[in-house]
């Protein structure tokens, strides 16, 4: 029989676990950017010679096995326990990303990419069901979001290494891949497996559709598939909206960055206020101020320097609305159906990732990016607002 684990014990697991989990989320933000810094080599003529088709073939192929992978692997923590499924992602991810580099056409980039994707999007929902439910009381948001700043990290550290590569892409992969195969002997030797989960309480992914759960349930989809339609439509395409409004280049590269220094200090803030407050009046305030900032976008600025505040402001709302979604899944779930709850809504929403860009280059080649993109992300926040507003208020902390 174990002995019961000592205070110092449990903060020391518990340590462990939210480092763990931190890193786990740093790859989801390598990965992306990874891959978008790798299109413009394999698509040189005298480098890769892909096309610009089918590169977007794989990156889309790339998104959905992320989005498969979100809502089968939450599934599977819930019904197994988080250890052995959280193990299982890591090492996919990581065999199928050293992998990439020998591939010798698009069809099996492709594969490979779904595959890869179907761990690294079951990494998520179970790494933050982890440190939701050994979070402190009353810090339940802020468990959740701490490990989504790892997203960005991941995201910063992909684009240094995209450019100290260069024309080597596969050094982009061999690095990601390794790392994640040094993560997976951490996760080895140090996750403990959670002791939340029910093991004799049977579930099923239909029980996030029963009638206590449905509005909450479609309500989670539907904001989370239009919080991803923002975050990845502006990450894909908002250098070339603001060119389209007259912008030079490089400032509209700085914005990006603003832009996504904002999403940090937002992740923060607003895990902070929903702790305080309540998840579901921030969830509220946040995509409303997401919508109020992404329409005031589409008027012309005179002023590069309130332009900038304005787009820092914007990143803290805009980034963050989406991730409070997986932390309202935390609330309104018993423990053993908060992973399978997480993951359906990141997985769903990940075709909002899919669907943003896709629109906004249509957009993009018509010419009519701007403003029009900023109405349809401020239409997109708006309808997020309508939707979380009918879901029932959680009753526990």
């Amino acid at each position: 029989m174990s002995l019961p684990q000592t205070g110092t014990q449990q903060l020391k697991l518990g340590g462990w676990i939210a480092a763990l989990c931190f890193f786990i989320v740093v790859f989801e933000g390598y990965d992306i950017v990874a891959l978008g810094a790798t299109i413009p080599v394999l698509t040189d003529p005298n480098i890769g010679g892909f096309s610009v088709g089918e590169m977007n073939w794989v990156n889309t192929f790339s998104l959905i096995g992320v989005g498969v992978g979100a809502a089968m692997m939450g599934r599977l923590a819930d019904r197994y326990g988080r250890r052995r499924p959280l193990l299982i992602a890591v090492l996919v991810f990581s065999v199928f990303t050293l992998l990439f580099p020998f591939l010798p056409n698009a069809f099996l980039m492709g594969t490979f990419r779904f595959i890869a994707g179907l761990g690294l999007g079951g990494c998520m929902p179970v790494a933050l069901a982890l440190m939701q439910e050994n979070a402190p009381v009353g810090r339940r948001a802020l468990a959740n979001n701490l490990p989504m700043v790892g997203y960005h990290l991941g995201a910063v550290l992909a684009s240094l290494a995209g450019k100290a590569a260069g024309v080597h892409w596969s050094a982009l992969y061999f690095l990601g891949g390794g790392l994640g195969l040094a993560l997976l002997a951490l996760l080895w030797f140090k996750l403990p497996e959670s002791e939340v989960v029910a093991s004799n309480e049977r579930t099923s992914i239909s029980d996030v559709l029963k009638p206590q759960y449905l509005r909450t349930s479609i309500g989670l989809w539907i904001a989370a598939f239009m919080g991803l339609v923002l975050v990845y439509g502006l990450n894909a395409w908002l250098p070339k909206i603001m060119g389209a409004a007259g912008y030079p280049v490089a400032d509209s590269l700085t914005m990006l960055f603003v832009l996504n220094l904002g999403a940090i200090a937002g992740l923060l803030i607003s895990a902070y206020a929903a702790d305080a407050k309540g998840i579901k009046l921030v969830s509220l305030i946040w995509f409303a101020a997401a919508a109020a900032l992404l329409l005031i976008l589409a008027i012309p600025f005179g002023s590069q320097v309130l332009l900038t505040v304005v787009l820092f402001v914007t990143g803290v709302f805009v980034f963050s609305a989406q991730c409070l979604m997986y932390a309202y899944a935390g609330h309104v779930y018993p423990r053993n159906l908060v992973a399978t709850g997480i993951g359906l809504a990141s997985g769903i929403g990940r075709f909002g990732a899919i669907i943003g860009p896709y629109i906004t280059g249509l957009m993009v080649a018509a010419g009519t990016a701007y403003p029009g993109a900023f109405f349809l992300y401020g239409g997109a926040a708006l309808l997020a607002v309508v939707v979380i507003a009918q879901i029932p208020k959680p009753q526990r902390a």
